[in-house]
């Protein structure tokens, strides 16, 4: 090629013309049970590690913990170049009461332009695409000026601490930038997220004889109700946005209000702090009065306040109750995060949406977490692209367009080349 954008235009006519195999790959992927929990990649990795040794690329296996493996593979011989890592997780959550699916969820069908089956949002068709081009750019010998990545991680969706952060804490992978194929809307891949902060509230009381309540004992979920509403204070608490990050902030309540329209209702979670009452037990019965109720809380955390300063209310508003209680951290934990949208990886992901689209893109906010912040910990300037259809994500009947899933490989394969070549000449 004489130069970068003819480069750049034969990889993606090559996905075009090969679009079939793509499809095929994604739909493969998504007939291999990989649910988590119970969380035993072995199946899907062995796969995905036989399909990247058919085109002659290396590959190595990291069991982090038994039978959660990561799987790691390189391609570039030029170690002083820029690196970039392509990252998906292989772990999907569980497809549930199989009756109330419209399909088989591990049927991997093509109907009317729709890949079918759990996963193909959340996200094996973007899985499938960095693979892919990944195997492309081996297989079409392409002479990269860098290095490029894949890393297929076991342990997104229960966490992640066998993924990502487990690779990056022994630098079994390292680069200048990421991108994660996590699924996003058509032309905004996600720049930044919120924080997480999971806990467990035990509220305790004094068991008693129920026909005497409420004269007697000490209610346990008298107590945690009246915690309840404490708790909840925090979505009233005014959080100063940081000046830094408020575009990105305006960009994505334009993109609620203009892209995803179902959630301009919702623009306010950009900038409080949500309070999620997930889980509650207490009592033995009905005749006892109960002397401990437990509660699980999911919060999300904007920017401008962190885990520590939540603590700090909590322990604040459930003291001024008088009652006993203990409070534990658990799961997903974070403050909120972000990559500039000046970073390169950024600039090539964004542009060649444009480039391959024709539509004007722009990175936004997610209100959820992911593997992108263990990058973020490490220094490494992240974003999230995928293709899905957002409102399957979880759910029953899960899929995603055809179409959107060869975009998207166009547009990483593309980005690779801007990325790798942005201060060569060819």
């Amino acid at each position: 090629m004489t130069n970068k954008q003819e480069l750049k235009n034969y990889l993606i006519q090559e996905i075009e013309n090969h679009k079939d195999e793509l499809i095929d790959l994604c739909s493969q992927l998504i007939k291999i049970p990989s649910e988590n929990p119970p969380g035993d990649s072995t199946e899907i990795t062995t796969f995905i590690d036989q399909y990247l040794k058919n085109v002659g690329a290396e590959t190595t296996w990291h069991e982090a913990t038994d039978k959660m493996y990561n799987l790691v593979s390189t391609i570039g011989e030029n170690k002083g170049g820029k690196h970039l890592i392509y990252c998906g997780h292989s772990d999907v959550v569980p497809t549930g009461d199989h009756t109330k699916w419209d399909f088989n969820p591990t049927s991997g069908e093509v109907v009317d332009g729709w890949l079918l089956g759990r996963g193909a949002s959340d996200m094996k068709a973007g899985l499938g695409g960095i693979i892919f081009t990944f195997a492309l750019l081996k297989k079409l010998n392409i002479e990269l000026p860098g290095q490029l990545t894949l890393a297929i991680v076991p342990d997104e969706e229960t966490g992640g601490e066998f993924g990502v952060p487990w690779l990056l804490e022994r630098k079994i992978i390292q680069g200048d930038g990421c991108l994660i194929a996590e699924p996003s809307s058509r032309y905004n891949p996600t720049l930044g997220q919120k924080g997480s902060y999971w806990f467990k509230l035990k509220v305790y009381g004094e068991p008693g004889h129920g026909s005497l309540s409420p004269l007697a004992g000490n209610n346990a979920i008298i107590n945690m109700i009246n915690a309840i509403n404490e708790i909840r204070k925090l979505w009233e608490l005014h959080i100063d946005i940081p000046e830094e990050v408020m575009p990105l902030i305006e960009r994505s309540k334009r993109y609620m209000r203009e892209v995803e329209k179902d959630r301009e209702p919702f623009q306010a979670v950009l900038d409080h702090v949500t309070v999620n009452i997930g889980k509650i037990q207490g009592g033995t019965k009905s005749n006892m009065i109960p002397e401990s109720c437990e509660v699980e809380v999911d919060c999300r955390l904007p920017f401008g306040i962190t885990q520590e300063e939540v603590t700090a209310f909590l322990h604040e508003k459930l003291n001024s109750l008088g009652i006993e209680y203990e409070l534990t951290r658990f799961g997903f934990r974070s403050n909120a995060n972000y990559t500039s949208d000046e970073e390169p990886i950024c600039k090539a992901i964004v542009d060649n949406i444009t480039h391959v689209t024709g539509h004007d893109a722009y990175g936004v906010m997610q209100w959820a977490s992911s593997d992108a912040r263990h990058f973020r910990d490490h220094h490494i300037p992240v974003l999230q692209y995928g293709p899905a259809y957002l409102p399957s994500i979880h759910g029953y009947n899960e899929k995603v367009k055809v179409e959107d899933i060869v975009r998207c490989s166009k547009v990483y394969i593309a980005a690779v080349i801007d990325y790798l070549y942005e201060q060569e000449t060819m």
